[in-house]
């Protein structure tokens, strides 16, 4: 495809930061590589490069497209690669993301729910955090991923909620409970949170910190993790405490203990939900998705 091939040198000129390095980079002749750049901008009618002394740099146009254009050309090859498969009959594959809470039940029935269904399938499964499953699912780099929402991802999606779950509070083993059984927010303030970094679940992120005010304590995050099981291991080595859904209990983390919140109804809860491309016709993610369910 000879305009996205144009597209593929508009990038590396933008990424290389010199139509020189570009070239040298594409192995092709600076020449070559310019003339393609100006066929792009008189196609577009707009200046999408200008030269300066250190190579070249963006326009306000070429700033405007260039994500829009990096994004485009990433979802054609993903396209690309899709037909050849099919042409080569290896049409039943599908790349799911997860995160590790849906490893406890979700995802095992759904994966043998779906090898019933279609049995010569073929899987790739890949544990992501949500902000790598939001970029990998508008990149088509995976086919559907099940993440947890709320999560902003661009392009036409469908989105499923397969389970809400209450929060619960982890704390290390030896960590005296209440009479009752449980912890209040106040004792898990002193304690400090080991919780998720701001950029992977930031409305789950303030709704908790909201739920620590109401109650007259300010809970500060101590240490980010980025993954459940990275999550346990701070607190098993004292790092402070944490608030999981209640799911985790499966993992039997050795040195930390999960007990409820006497004040959970104040927290938000943690919604697992699978998102996946609309697309015009029925595709193997449309299938997996159905066949997803709490258990």
């Amino acid at each position: 495809m000879e305009s996205i091939r144009t597209l593929k040198y508009f990038l590396a000129i933008v990424d290389a930061g010199s139509v020189t390095g570009a070239a040298a980079q594409l192995g092709m002749a600076q020449p070559a590589l310019s003339q393609a750049l100006t066929r792009l901008e008189k196609d577009l009618g707009v200046k999408l490069l200008a030269r300066t002394r250190r190579g070249a740099a963006l326009t306000p146009a070429g700033e405007a497209i260039a994500e829009d254009i990096r994004l485009s050309v990433a979802r054609i090859e993903a396209a690309e690669k899709r037909a050849r498969d099919i042409g080569a009959q290896r049409g039943g594959r599908l790349t799911i993301g997860f995160v590790s809470a849906a490893l406890f039940e979700v995802l095992p029935k759904a994966i043998a729910a779906l090898r019933a269904a279609v049995p010569n399938v073929e899987l790739t499964l890949r544990e992501m955090s949500n902000a790598e499953q939001a970029s990998a699912l508008e990149s088509g780099e995976i086919d559907i991923g099940l993440l947890h929402t709320p999560v902003a991802v661009r392009g036409r999606m469908r989105e499923k909620l397969i389970v809400q779950e209450r929060l619960q509070a982890v704390v290390q083993a030896s960590h005296p409970l209440g009479e009752d059984g449980k912890l209040g927010l106040a004792d898990l303030a002193r304690m400090g949170l080991v919780w998720f970094p701001h950029g992977q679940l930031p409305v789950v992120r303030a709704g908790i910190l909201s739920a620590f005010r109401q109650f007259g304590c300010e809970a500060n995050i101590v240490q980010d993790a980025n993954r459940s099981l990275t999550v346990l291991a701070c607190v098993a080595a004292g790092c402070g405490a944490s608030l999981l859904p209640q799911s985790v209990k499966a993992i039997q983390f050795e040195g930390v203990r999960v007990c409820e919140v006497r004040e959970g109804d104040a927290l938000p809860l943690f919604e697992l939900s699978a998102i996946w491309p609309h697309r015009s016709r029925p595709t193997l993610a449309d299938k997996f998705a159905a066949l997803l369910s709490a258990g």
